[in-house]
Formats: structure tokens, sequence, C-alpha cells
């Protein structure tokens, strides 16, 4: 998939909708205020790099992909920052950022595991950090055999393995909470995300929460 249709995805009723649930939930529990610093590891196009931008966050967005980081910067925010470079060794000094953010992108990384370490090396407050949910109508819908479209090659975890990646981390008051139960995007799933409680975890996405230690 190349860079362009993937972001013009989020600007279907569909996308916008979970791009824009996901990015909620990740905000709540951030609870950054305008002029925070905050890192989007894995940026990708740059779709969360620019909503937490417009919300007046000083945003930097990482990924490994020139041409999708060529695209992030074209279509960004000249307030933005833009920059080359693997999750797995981030180029930045410990507790960089008032905030780390990363939506689905550890899930495509070879060792989450280190990726984790070191977006948790980098925080200076808080962190949230998005995996696919293999215990998600998403993951029967998408995941299975592989998975399809822009889900091919990603790994889907349970609630136990995300948390298994922040043992032994200088991390307190994880938290784990999900989003997008029917990714359908219809009414009633709608209504249903209003209803249903993140603390269930059969969402989707499946995001981690935490405070530096």
């Amino acid at each position: 998939m190349n860079p362009a249709d993937y972001d013009t995805w989020y600007a279907t009723p569909r996308g916008r909708w979970i791009g824009e649930t996901e990015y909620a939930l990740a905000a709540r529990l951030l609870a950054a205020q305008p002029g925070d610093s905050l890192l989007d590891v894995g940026c990708g196009t740059g779709w969360f790099t620019r909503r937490a931008a417009a919300d007046g966050l000083v945003a930097t967005g990482l990924d490994l992909n020139a041409g999708w980081l060529d695209y992030a910067r074209t279509h960004g925010s000249p307030a933005s920052n833009w920059g080359e470079g693997d999750a797995r060794a981030l180029p930045f000094a410990d507790a960089s950022f008032d905030r780390v953010l990363s939506i689905a992108a550890l899930c495509f990384v070879d060792d989450e595991r280190q990726a984790v370490a070191e977006t948790v090396r980098v925080t200076r407050h808080r962190f949230a950090i998005g995996w696919l949910n293999r215990s998600s109508l998403l993951y029967w819908q998408k995941g299975r055999g592989g998975g399809s479209g822009a889900y091919r090659g990603a790994r889907w975890h349970t609630a136990g393995e995300v948390r298994a990646l922040f043992t032994g981390l200088p991390v307190h008051k994880l938290k784990l909470r999900s989003a997008i139960f029917l990714p359908s995007a219809t009414r009633t799933a709608r209504c249903l995300e209003r209803a249903i409680s993140g603390a269930l975890p059969w969402g989707g996405l499946l995001l981690a929460t935490g405070e530096k230690a």
C-alpha cells in the first residue's frame, strides 16, 4: 500500500471514525496539555502526529520508511518535526518527550520488547502504545492467515502478552484499555462504542498506558 492510499482511508467515514476513536482514547489517557512535547513512534503517514499537533502539542513523528516520512512532511504542519529512525534504537536522549505515542506500529517491529523499552526510555511522563488485539472481532475479520491489506504481516497480541512486554521496565500505573469493538463503523457500532467500557479487553486496538517510574 502506498502512503497516499493509506492516508486517504482516514478520510473515509469508517477510517475517520476509527482514527478519531483510537486517538481520543490515547489522548484521554496521555492527559497531555497544549505545549507538551509528544513523539509518535512509527508515525507512518503522520495522521496521528498531525492530530496531536492540532491539539496544540509539539509533535514529532518518527518512522523507518523514508517514503512515508516524505509524505508526512509534505502533509504535516510546519510546526511539527519529522525524523527517520528505528523504534528499537530511538535517536533521542533519555526522557526527551513529555508524552510518547505509538498506534499499531510496534506490532510490525521484529523485536517488540526492545521497541517498548526504547519508548519507555525516551518518555518523561506518560506513554500510550497501541497493539492489534487478537481477542477481537477485527482479528477474525482482518488478522487470520497472516492478515490482509494494511494488516498483512502484523502480530496480534492478547492482553497478557502486552503486559509481559513491560516486565522489568521502569513503569508504574500500567493500564490496558481497548477500543473499536465493532469495526464496521455503522451507526450501531458507533452507539455501542460509546456504551461499552474501554476496560473490556475485546476492542480491535489494545492500548497500554503508564507513567515513567
